[in-house]
């Protein structure tokens, strides 16, 4: 299959805990396709943000570890690997090929630079420089929205709302570029009036531009809206997969109903999701530990292009297999 594509396959990290190392990401794996939106969704804490900074090797050298698995980014039949990638081979591909949008504006800008000159570093990551540069952040903040660019690359941070410093980070993604963008949250700090406008910019560039886009989010009607495909994560690990039609009209795994349970926008009245099995997690290891009898939890198809997580053993006297 020569079909350009970011892939993640069978992805495990580690955060160092004093002495010891925690696992907090368990043999995740999912693909963004050129063109396609991903929806990686789940509540927070589910490994989400951990899984996209691991493709950009954006986590702490000395507190984080990559245990397992494969990252690769492949464009007109080329792989790169970016797993055990040299700094040389990230910094080519941070932000000309791949780049990151930000949860908070506020905490991802530099309070103390204009964002026009920050637009501007970015842009010189693909070689540009000086008039080149500034002319390049003038047009990145004209294709997403900002009104009056010239004065308000003149402007820092908290001289913006909130929706302008946010379409701010998106300039700065795509001033360089990228064909790939992993938007982390990217609403998640914006009113719905803002939150539906950036939305549709992050649908039209990537139809422009043919991008392919890993999409975080814990809010499923958001997911529903830009997503092709979508991902579900728990406690580290990847519970279910398919097309966002399907998945989110009909899930299969008990996590992903309990989320469209609590979704009152996707159709369903609100009302206590509460399968017995979320009350007795005791945590992530509780969530997904070793159990007597029965393995580690492993994806399998259920209908074509739809993978849930279950867990297979044998139960009763007469050793039948079962299914959880």
């Amino acid at each position: 299959m020569n079909e350009d594509r970011l892939t993640i396959d069978g992805l495990s990290v580690s955060f160092r805990d004093g002495g010891a190392w925690r696992r907090v990401v368990h043999g995740a794996s999912m693909e963004v396709r050129a063109g396609r939106a991903t929806a990686l969704v789940g509540e927070s804490g589910s490994g989400k943000s951990v899984t996209a900074m691991s493709v950009l090797g954006l986590l702490p050298p000395r507190a984080s570890r990559l245990d397992a698995g494969r990252i690769e980014l492949t464009e007109n039949g080329v792989v790169t690997a970016l797993t055990g990638a040299d700094t040389g081979v990230l910094r080519s591909v941070r932000g000309r090929r791949i780049a990151m949008i930000f949860q908070e504006p506020m905490t991802a800008l530099n309070p103390v630079m204009t964002v026009g000159r920050q637009i501007e570093e970015c842009a010189e990551r693909a070689g540009l420089r000086g008039r080149d540069a500034r002319r390049a952040a003038l047009d990145a903040l004209a294709s997403v929205g900002v009104d009056e660019p010239t004065r308000r690359r003149l402007a820092y941070p908290h001289e913006l709302s909130g929706g302008q410093r946010q379409r701010v980070l998106i300039a700065s993604a795509l001033v360089a570029g990228a064909k790939w963008i992993l938007a982390d949250e990217p609403t998640t700090a914006l009113d719905v009036t803002v939150q539906r406008q950036i939305l549709e910019l992050l649908a039209q560039l990537r139809e422009e531009r043919g991008m392919g886009m890993l999409f975080i989010t814990h809010a499923l009607p958001v997911a529903a809206a830009v997503a092709d495909a979508v991902v579900v994560m728990v406690a580290g690990r990847v519970v279910e997969t398919g097309p966002a039609r399907e998945t989110l009209l009909a899930p299969r795994h008990p996590y992903t109903r309990s989320l469209v349970a609590a979704s009152p926008a996707l159709g369903a009245p609100a009302r206590h999701a509460g399968p017995d099995w979320l009350e007795s997690l005791g945590g992530a290891d509780g969530a997904w530990g070793p159990r007597e009898g029965w393995g580690e939890p492993e994806m399998r198809e259920v209908a074509p292009g739809r993978r849930i997580a279950v867990r297979a053993g044998f139960a009763g006297a007469g050793g039948a297999p079962g299914v959880r």
